[in-house]
């Protein structure tokens, strides 16, 4: 990751994008290398100025971001998604993240909450507000139970303690609080959690959390134990 955060905004709105810039730029460490109005647009941003993150609006006209997202996935890039819509019921939240993007912000979230979500996304991590995750979850209970597809058999090759900070992960559980449940370094749960997305073949925290409820690891209304 750059010293500088390098941001590409992508929103069909004007007014949006300027607000996002403003007060993007006026935090130190952050800078906006470019603007796209749709998704085609912000795909060609993303090719030319290889920024850290990019603020990708999913509902745009032409190529939206669910679709701009697989296509830069599809191109290898490494750019974090931060994925931003108006509602927290958003039909793309699962497709979404299915096609890699790295978290979620509500357009009405406050401005400091913008900032830390792009440094958190940059940083590796995975943004899920709780509504979103509820609308994760709620995707899961309309889906068929879970069956013995690949995601399934990926987590046979995990070893006994991996499946347990895979599951503690996809209860929403930070790095730091696993560690301390599990009675380890954060160290090592951030050793075990790269063992696990090499084994499962995921690019991310976000997607481990789909293979864990894809394979029936968790399951959707199960509550987190203390």
């Amino acid at each position: 990751m750059n010293e500088v955060l390098r941001v590409v905004i992508a929103d069909d709105h004007a007014l949006v994008r300027a607000g996002f810039r403003m007060i993007l730029q006026s935090e130190p460490g952050i800078e906006v290398v470019a603007e796209a109005e749709d998704g085609g647009e912000a795909v060609a941003a993303c090719a030319q100025h290889a920024p850290d993150v990019v603020l990708m609006d999913l509902r745009m006209p032409g190529m939206d971001g669910l679709e701009a997202t697989r296509a830069l996935h599809a191109a290898g890039s490494s750019v974090k998604v931060l994925a931003l819509t108006t509602f927290d019921t958003d039909r793309y939240v699962y497709a979404a993240l299915r096609a890699g993007a790295a978290g979620f912000l509500l357009k009405t979230a406050p401005p400091d909450r913008l900032v830390d979500a792009v440094r958190q996304v940059a940083a590796g991590d995975t943004l899920l507000a709780p509504s979103i995750t509820r609308r994760l979850i709620e995707e899961f209970t309309r889906r068929p139970p879970p069956g013995s597809d690949h995601t399934t058999g990926a987590l046979a090759a995990l070893t006994a303690r991996e499946v347990e900070v895979l599951r503690e992960v996809a209860h929403g559980r930070s790095n730091a609080q696993i560690a301390q449940r599990l009675f380890v370094s954060e160290g090592t749960v951030k050793t075990h959690l790269n063992r696990i997305l090499a084994k499962l073949g995921a690019r991310d925290r976000a997607q481990a959390v789909i293979a864990a409820y894809e394979a029936g690891l968790v399951r959707p209304g199960e509550r987190a134990p203390e």
